[in-house]
């Protein structure tokens, strides 16, 4: 009953988070701020022949680079697919990675036309910048070899890393109210724990500890997301840029009704 319960709030929240998000998005972009970005607008875009779209080249898999150098994951298809609808051909866009402490600040200055580099939507960033309907719906997960590991419950008494001052601390605290939590710096000292069995688990964004897993096969994601945290493009504010946002939303949300993104989302291996 307990389970049931839980699925149905996890599902019911992830539908008000979303349904949320999407409203506050449409708000945001009908709505001018006293911070205007400086972007292309599209007829420029259309104009010149090709994007401009920061990326991640360091997180797996969402934007990362293979063997060869080339850039590769869910963002970048993300990216190649939008330079088909809004300039024709997948080849047209020109990547440039970020830090990221460099994400919002780069379509705000003009570097790019726009980033997809694993941002989240929220209502503080909302302020400068606008964000398209969420591609990926992210969320806190836990990571674990020990293969006693199967469900939240098994967790109940155990030690579990988290980083510190992160939000993924209240969540743990939710939903494995009895787990013992160690503060790490780091991923990589979060790993070193599971390794000298000092945590049995890992608590940490969905999208990164995906990576993880397939960059280290021995260990695995427990079913269970602890939060919904919704990633969209970032774009800037302004009437200006009103046709290139709407020619975003639309390419996107018939990506999400299409299965696209789903299926690209399975690929590379997200939960």
């Amino acid at each position: 009953m307990y389970n049931r319960c839980n699925r149905w709030q996890v599902i019911t929240r992830l539908h008000l988070v979303l349904s949320a998000t999407i409203f506050w998005i449409f708000c945001c972009s009908i709505v001018g701020t006293g911070l205007t970005a400086s972007a292309a607008e599209m007829s420029e875009i259309q104009q010149r022949g090709y994007l401009t779209v920061a990326v991640k080249d360091n997180l797996r898999p969402l934007g990362f680079k293979d063997a060869k150098g080339n850039l590769q994951g869910l963002e970048i298809d993300l990216a190649k697919r939008l330079a088909v609808d809004l300039v024709g051909k997948a080849e047209a866009v020109r990547f440039q990675p970020v830090a990221n402490r460099d994400r919002l600040s780069v379509v705000l200055d003009k570097k790019v036309d726009f980033a997809i580099a694993r941002v989240t939507a929220t209502e503080s960033r909302a302020r400068i910048v606008s964000f398209g309907v969420p591609y990926y719906l992210d969320g806190t997960v836990l990571v674990t070899k020990d293969t006693s590991m199967q469900k939240l419950s098994d967790l109940a008494k155990q030690k579990i890393a988290v980083l510190n001052n992160s939000s993924t601390i209240a969540q743990v605290r939710y939903y494995v109210p009895s787990a013992e939590l160690v503060g790490v710096n780091s991923y990589e000292e979060a790993r070193e724990g599971i390794e000298n069995n000092a945590v049995v688990a890992f608590a940490a964004d969905a999208s990164v500890l995906s990576g993880w897993v397939q960059q280290y096969p021995q260990y695995r994601l427990l079913p269970t997301k602890l939060s919904t945290e919704p990633l969209s493009v970032v774009m800037p504010k302004g009437l200006q840029y009103d046709e290139l946002r709407r020619s975003v939303n639309q390419a996107i949300a018939r990506y999400l009704e299409e299965g696209w993104l789903q299926q690209r989302s399975q690929y590379w291996g997200l939960p």
